[in-house]
């Protein structure tokens, strides 16, 4: 109205306000967008490792995960890529384009007339998870601020996991009743449709959530890092980032052996494709339930040494695995892997949280999670090769060692009071 003094846009004037009660519409929306992240990634978890064997006909381990490799692969790097990208150009534009990169990939999987499709898929797959799911984490760590993030952490892990958990059961009983394609992907092509369609026409940007809570973080002389910095701290100089960043490595190397070897493991055994899903389906499920309680408690306890018990309990599960002949046998240790999991994954988002600033914070969450999610890089190489070697109860004997010595890594290296909201690097 000619005349007027009032602005465009009123609420790009407020100061954005932080909490989860205060921002609970948006922040529940973020949940179910990450719910069909996980779904989108839970196509996968049962049904692609059998195709491997059953219809490319590839025989060594280290063949059949190469489409873990490649996922791992991108995934980390786009990982990296979405904390840099989401502060120069906004949360919101980098979440839609991860999803942009997963609308073909259920076609390639039902399509694919050799293994190369395959490797591609997962290609796209790792850029759409790299970005999707990395961008969730920092949208939900925006709005809630300091007091809650580890209550944000677990809900948002929670929803990606359970996401992942049923849909890896609903693809078992799919695979089951209709053949191994093109039924499990056809769920997925409707995550992915979901998921486009809620993040274009519901989700808000954050950003300027975590501008609001860098002005009035303490520290300030230290938010002007450069990106060369911040990974540099993320990765070495930090004890608490740098011991953060190994266990996420190591938790996704143990969890790329189980995605890409358990069910080769289980089906060797007698176990059908029913009994596999399900099996597939308990370590998720647990993982993610779980991690309602556990990022929660991490809040009010600490992060430390919830992070260094639940390396060692994932170890613990790995030898249940690597011992195990019997379908009862492996479910309770996909149990005890899923609480193992549960304990560390949310709080180890958590503590990159609370130590990194939240002008940088964005970028130590990607570079946390390039670091992570090489892991399933790490776990396909490593676990293929020793199993191509001297078999796959081996291979998961190896990786349960290499798990245990990272929690005491933790143990040792880890600051204990970190915990604290929006802690300053000193």
């Amino acid at each position: 109205m000619p005349g007027s003094t009032r602005p465009e846009n009123p609420a790009a004037t407020r100061r954005p306000v932080l909490g989860l009660r205060q921002n609970l519409a948006q922040f529940l929306l973020l949940v179910a967008v990450n719910a069909l992240v996980g779904g989108t990634l839970g196509q996968e978890r049962t049904v692609l490792p059998l195709p491997a064997t059953e219809a490319f006909h590839l025989d060594l381990y280290t063949g059949a995960l190469t489409y873990i490799l490649a996922f791992g692969l991108s995934k980390a790097a786009m990982n990296y890529f979405a904390g840099t990208l989401s502060d120069k150009y906004g949360r919101k534009p980098v979440l839609v384009a991860g999803w942009l990169a997963a609308l073909p990939v259920p076609d390639m999987l039902i399509l694919a007339p050799s293994w190369d499709w395959i490797v591609a898929a997962n290609v796209l797959l790792g850029i759409s998870q790299g970005l999707t799911w990395s961008t969730a984490v920092i949208m939900k760590m925006d709005l809630v601020g300091p007091g809650q993030r580890g209550l944000a952490m677990g809900f948002n892990e929670a929803a990606g996991y359970l996401g992942v958990a049923a849909t890896a059961l609903a693809t078992g009983y799919l695979a089951t009743t209709y053949g191994l394609r093109p039924a499990p992907f056809l769920l997925g092509a409707a995550y992915i449709a979901l998921g486009l369609g809620l993040t274009v026409l519901a989700v808000r940007e954050t950003h300027h959530h975590a501008t609001a809570e860098a002005s009035g973080t303490p520290g300030a002389a230290g938010a002007g890092l450069s990106t060369g910095q911040v990974f540099t701290l993320t990765s070495f100089r930090d004890h608490s980032l740098s011991a953060a960043s190994q266990a996420g490595l190591v938790n996704n190397l143990n969890d790329g052996l189980a995605w890409g070897l358990f069910p080769v493991l289980f089906a060797g055994a007698g176990l059908g494709v029913g009994q596999i899903g399900i099996i597939a389906a308990a370590y998720p499920a647990v993982w993610g339930a779980a991690q309602l309680v556990t990022g929660a408690a991490s809040d009010r306890w600490g992060r430390k040494w919830f992070i260094a018990a639940g390396m060692l309990v994932q170890a613990a599960a790995l030898a249940m695995v690597a011992v195990g002949s019997t379908f009862e046998a492996w479910l309770g240790a996909a149990v005890v892997l899923g609480v193992g999991t549960a304990m560390v994954y949310p709080t180890l988002l958590a503590s990159i949280g609370d130590v990194a600033h939240p002008a940088w914070r964005a970028r130590a969450v990607g570079i946390y999670r390039l670091w992570r999610d090489a892991g399933f890089a790490a776990g396909a190489l490593l676990a293929g090769l020793i199993a191509d070697l001297y078999g796959i109860p081996v291979a998961v004997a190896a990786v349960a060692g290499l798990t245990a010595v990272s929690g005491i890594v933790v143990a040792v290296r880890m600051r204990g009071g970190d915990h604290r909201p929006a802690a300053a690097l000193r």
